[in-house]
């Protein structure tokens, strides 16, 4: 930031009163919850990391300085709980991104699966060819998603992030209900637990191998 953009004294000033004021806030909020999903309790926290990032951010830009903590902001928390309190269902939905690093590693692997599915038989060759696309859909078609995520670097693939979220429900779909938009009933609210595996947590020194669990019990 340029010289002429920077806050003033007076600006950094104020922004650590209003984490002060955050503070307090957050602890009457606290004090005077009523059960774990507070709504108070949330904005408050909501809040607090809100007043902190921007004093962080003023601090820095004025006097190249940080905060010695960090307090996660909105977007890395789960809203408050608002499914069953005695869940009868549960659904599992899960995301992991992989990188094509070594086309030709995923299309011999995923030849030998069509050359062992035909016995053998010398037409094979044509079932994946040179197409990615078919070597993907051949390779997910044989072997589960867990299989594949331990096996990943064989089959030519890196990792990238993935999350697991566990929701509750209080009774399962009717069959084929979902099948036409499977992820729109991912409600972050009706969220029991997540766990979370990304690049991003490996600067976390309390957090092993880049991975995240977020645990909010019902």
């Amino acid at each position: 930031m340029s010289d002429a953009a920077q806050p003033t004294a007076a600006e950094v000033r104020a922004a650590a009163e209003a984490v002060k004021a955050a503070l307090d806030h957050h602890l009457a909020a606290v004090e005077r919850r009523t059960g774990d999903d507070d709504a108070a309790v949330y904005d408050a926290f909501n809040a607090l990391a809100a007043a902190a990032e921007f004093y962080d951010e003023l601090l820095y830009d004025r006097y190249d300085e940080v905060t010695p903590f960090e307090i996660p902001g909105a977007d890395d928390s789960l809203p408050p709980y608002t499914g069953p309190e005695e869940p009868n269902a549960l659904s599992v939905m899960i995301r992991r991104d992989y990188a094509v690093v070594e086309p030709p590693r995923l299309l011999a692997q995923a030849q030998r699966i069509a050359d062992a599915d035909r016995d053998g038989v010398g037409a094979a060759a044509a079932v994946v060819g040179s197409s990615v696309h078919a070597a993907i859909g051949v390779l997910f078609g044989e072997y589960e998603p867990d299989e594949i995520a331990s096996r990943h670097t064989e089959f030519g693939l890196e990792e990238g992030d993935s999350t697991l979220w566990v929701t509750a429900a209080e009774e399962l779909p009717e069959a084929g209900e979902w099948l036409g938009a499977p992820f729109d009933d991912a409600d972050p609210q009706l969220v029991v637990c997540r766990f979370d595996v990304s690049a991003v947590f490996d600067e976390d020194d309390d957090e092993p191998e880049g991975e995240r669990a977020r645990l909010d019990p019902v």
